[in-house]
């Protein structure tokens, strides 16, 4: 057993707890102190009651969202589960930024009696204008400032609740349909053009009822795609109806068929088999583990699935990404991998399949813009966070870095490793439903237009 990685994991477990418990408590303390002044004994009492009943049902479903098993105590979808999800996350987030805004008045503090004592021995040394310098630091202590913060918190506190409910109720409905250009080395002159539709992370439940998805799909069918392919997350838990979204996945229209892969929530659901099923009784066909070659315009080329790829064995021994994979690819004609993890990209290029397609991220569901960088949840887990990447076909998988787009300057050694092999790409879905929070900000759920062009 890798007990490193085990004691990490405990730690980072123990941080996110304590930050959720300090957060809850935060709020818990402030509501104390805002009722303590009122008049009514009754009122007081009756919304800390309504606040504490409110809190153990937040938490009893936010502890029955982590079971992915059957025989949930409240199930997933209902008003309870929805606020619980908004509630964590924007009291978490709300808690951070009301610090950090104290902090800052903190550090203003400390430099202000810093400067009034430096102001106290320039006039020591100074009798003749002992007034003037104290007298100038003294009106930065006036009420004003003590407003200017105090309105800062309020803002900062109130931001987090209002992107949460902006991001439920409008932007996690905001479907929109991204194309994208994919460059493939050595493509065959007549795939050039072949489009393919991709959906991801369906996750439906409660959050994502099937009239959602349906809409998806109609718009994926607007796009006259010539393959349709799924990179997995079908659904969240056991508790929902995996045949459900199949049955709405069936509907894509696609003269090379419709194909998909599994993700890591069929495996935490335990319906890996079952979807395979489902698929192939509704004329479609989940790959695990397999291929197909397809025909385009008399060109053929290789379409690899496999299951969800996980990174470490279960007692968090590094695994290598893609085994078994290796017999599946093929040197005399294009590949296309599905694979719904994008860390798997390393191993693809270093296999030699040109396209990679995969999902997983959600583009983190939340993402913000500071001095121009963007900032996201997804950073944690993968450096494939969303849209088109590239790297050298064939280079070792743990060499070099990937790229996001089309670079003006790159290393040397990746031009003249280019030269030779060409470049390996990978596209990472934003997908349409969510986990967690049902918020999304700055990154709304996407449908997917891949158009192959000749490198």
């Amino acid at each position: 057993m890798n007990w490193g990685f085990l004691l990490l994991r405990i730690l980072i477990l123990l941080g996110v707890f304590s930050l959720l418990f300090f957060s809850q408590r935060f709020w818990y303390v402030t509501l104390w102190r805002f009722t303590a002044n009122w008049g009514s004994r009754l009122l007081r009492v009756s919304v800390r009651l309504l606040y504490i009943t409110a809190l153990f049902l937040v938490i009893l479903a936010t502890a029955d969202g982590f079971r992915m098993g059957h025989g949930h105590i409240i199930p997933r979808g209902t008003m309870i589960t929805v606020l619980a999800g908004l509630w964590f996350s924007s009291a978490l987030f709300a808690y951070l930024a009301v610090k950090v805004v104290r902090g800052i008045e903190r550090l203003w503090h400390w430099l202000h009696r810093a400067n009034q004592a430096k102001a106290r021995a320039a006039s020591a040394n100074s009798p003749s204008d002992s007034s003037a310098p104290y007298a100038a630091l003294e009106t930065l202590a006036d009420p004003s400032r003590r407003y200017f913060f105090r309105t800062a918190s309020i803002a900062a506190g109130a931001a987090p609740f209002l992107g949460a409910m902006y991001g439920f109720a409008a932007e996690r409905l905001n479907y929109q349909v991204r194309r994208v250009e994919i460059p493939i080395p050595n493509l065959p002159d007549p795939l050039d053009g072949l489009k393919i539709v991709q959906l991801s992370d369906i996750h439906l439940s409660g959050y994502m009822p099937r009239s959602q998805v349906r809409r998806a799909v109609d718009m994926a069918n607007d796009l006259g795609a010539d393959l349709a392919v799924v990179t997995g997350d079908f659904i969240t838990g056991a508790g929902d109806p995996i045949a459900d979204c199949i049955d709405e996945v069936r509907r894509l229209q696609a003269p090379l068929g419709i194909w998909g892969c599994n993700g890591n929530h069929e495996i935490y659901a335990k319906a890996e088999y079952t979807a395979q099923v489902l698929f192939r009784e509704r004329g479609m066909k989940l790959l695990r583990g397999e291929n197909a070659q397809l025909t385009f315009r008399g060109a053929q080329f290789n379409l690899i699935g496999v299951d969800y790829q996980r990174e470490r064995a279960p007692g968090g021994r590094r695994v290598q990404l893609l085994s078994g994979t290796q017999s599946l690819v093929r040197r005399d004609m294009p590949n296309i991998l599905l694979s719904h993890n994008p860390n798997s990209f390393n191993r693809a290029a270093e296999l030699g399949i040109e396209l990679s397609l995969a999902g997983h991220t959600h583009g983190g569901q939340v993402q913000v813009e500071i001095l121009d960088h963007r900032l996201s949840p997804a950073r944690f887990i993968t450096d494939y966070i969303a849209g088109q990447y590239q790297r050298p076909l064939f280079a070792p998988a743990l060499d070099y870095r990937a790229w996001q787009g089309s670079p003006k300057r790159v290393d040397l050694r990746l031009t003249d490793f280019d030269a030779t092999h060409g470049r390996a790409v990978l596209y990472v879905n934003r997908g349409l439903g969510t986990v967690g929070a049902p918020v999304r900000l700055g990154v709304p759920p996407e449908i997917t237009l891949l158009t192959l062009r000749r490198a």
